[in-house]
Parts: structure tokens; C-alpha cells; sequence
């Protein structure tokens, strides 16, 4: 599968570093495809769509990550959004956290095969830690996050959650918590495969 192509294709043309990360993305995408005949890491198998979904979502508000020293990337799954992002940002320090064991393993040897320095899996629960920067792209509704990430928003933390297009109403339910909830980008992804809202949260 010409992954590379696709990515070639679809990703901006000034994103930082953008040969390596079509390079190291095109592989993992290539992993995962491997992977997936006995994993099941994810639905998404086209090229191109893989290209826009995995890939070009994550690296789209990378802005938004340049200047944290530190970024968690919770529940990450196969990867996303910690290692597209880690590949456009080399110097910020990613830890991709899940807490499923096999998932977990597949980073690992990924992260290993991609020989990414900047980045590192940690099977565990991401509640349990904390860091600049809290990031997720498919973790839970923003009520049920905030009572998680309550103790790493009170030591300074930033939460930045990947969601989608209907985010207002559960905005509106963790209303009555005390945290400040805003919309910081929003975008739409080619081919009308949706589109994105880039929610920030902090105490």
C-alpha cells in the first residue's frame, strides 16, 4: 500500500519536518496494517483514508503543541494522535499512555521500529499521570474526562481533546464544573470525512 503517496498528497506543505513525518508516518501506517490481521487496531485499511484520518487529524492543530515541554497522549491506541505529532515536533517529549496490554505492545515495538527518541509507551492508566499538556482523541465525553484529570488540572496541566463536530452539548453538561472549557480550532478533513473541534481545558 502507497501510503506515503497518499500522505504526500494530503499533508500540508508547510508542516514542519514534513518528508521525515510522511516517512516514519507512511511506516507506522504500514505496522498497523500488519498488526491488524491479528489485532484488530483499526477499521480504516485504504491508504488514503488512513492518510486523513490517522494521520493528517492529528498533525493538523500541531500548533497548539509546539510549546509544551511535555505532551501525554491518553489512551492512544494504535498510536494516534502521539505519534504523528511526535514525528512534526521532535523536540517535545511524548508519553503515549494504554492501559490495554496488547495495544500497549504494539506501540512499543512500533516506537522501536521507528526509532522515535522523543516518545515512549507507558501501559498504564492515564489518569495516574500527569504532564504539560493532556491530549486525547477518542477517550470519553468531556464530563466523564474532567473527573479524571481533575488532580493533573489543579497541578497546571492543559487538557487539548480531539472532537467532533457536535461538541457543544458536552460542553454544555461539564458546565457545572469549575474548569475553563473553550473551542481553540476547528477543521474539516478532505474527502468529507469529517470534521474536528479542538477543545482546550484548564483549571
Amino acid at each position: 500500500m502507497d501510503f506515503a503517496q497518499e500522505l504526500d498528497a494530503v499533508l500540508p506543505a508547510d508542516l514542519p519536518h514534513r518528508d521525515s513525518v510522511i516517512t516514519g508516518a507512511a511506516h507506522h501506517l504500514e505496522l498497523i496494517v500488519e498488526a491488524n490481521k491479528v489485532l484488530n487496531l483499526t477499521r480504516i485499511t485504504s491508504p488514503r483514508e488512513a492518510a486523513i484520518k490517522h494521520v493528517l487529524d492529528s498533525v493538523l492543530p500541531w500548533q497548539l503543541f509546539q510549546n509544551a515541554p511535555n505532551v501525554l497522549d491518553a489512551g492512544t491506541g494504535a498510536g494516534f494522535p502521539g505519534i504523528p505529532l511526535a514525528l512534526v515536533l521532535p523536540e517535545t517529549r511524548f508519553t503515549l499512555v494504554e492501559s490495554i496490554q496488547k495495544k500497549a505492545r504494539f506501540v512499543e515495538s512500533a516506537l522501536a521500529v521507528l526509532k522515535l527518541p522523543n516518545a515512549e509507551i507507558i501501559p498504564r492508566r492515564a489518569e495516574e499521570l500527569k504532564a504539560g499538556v493532556i491530549t486525547a482523541r477518542a477517550l470519553a465525553p468531556i464530563p466523564k474526562i474532567l473527573p479524571l484529570f481533575r488532580p493533573a488540572l489543579k497541578a497546571g496541566s492543559q487538557i487539548l481533546l480531539y472532537k467532533g463536530p457536535d461538541v457543544a452539548q458536552e460542553i454544555a453538561e461539564a458546565g457545572k464544573t469549575h474548569a475553563h472549557i473553550e473551542i481553540v480550532m476547528r477543521y474539516k478533513l478532505p474527502d468529507s470525512l469529517g470534521s474536528r473541534t479542538i477543545v482546550k481545558i484548564t483549571a
